[in-house]
């Protein structure tokens, strides 16, 4: 098997698996989606953390940047997941 092939294998078992745990959370019944005036009307409450899983083109392509959110790379979730505060709100946006 060529390394190529070994690398495209790999990639496509994280894609799952992040695609997976995502999928989870979002079928659980304490997520919530808000509109972006619900958004805008959490944004001074200081116990909101407002964080952005666009990836590379999605993100540096868009004229749209919440100033209060943080960049993380949605791919490496288990390195960014505990940085956040338990609690505090977490509003996730990828569009």
């Amino acid at each position: 098997m060529t390394l190529l092939k070994k690398t495209g294998i790999l990639t496509l078992f994280f894609s799952v698996a992040i695609i997976s745990f995502f999928s989870s959370i979002v079928l659980s019944s304490d997520i919530k989606k808000i509109n972006k005036e619900e958004l805008m009307k959490m944004m001074s409450n200081e116990d909101v953390s407002i964080i952005d899983v666009r990836r590379g083109k999605d993100w540096s392509s868009s004229e749209f940047k919440i100033k209060k959110a943080v960049r993380v790379d949605p791919s490496k979730f288990s390195e960014w997941a505990n940085s956040f505060p338990k609690d505090k709100t977490l509003v996730l946006y990828c569009a």
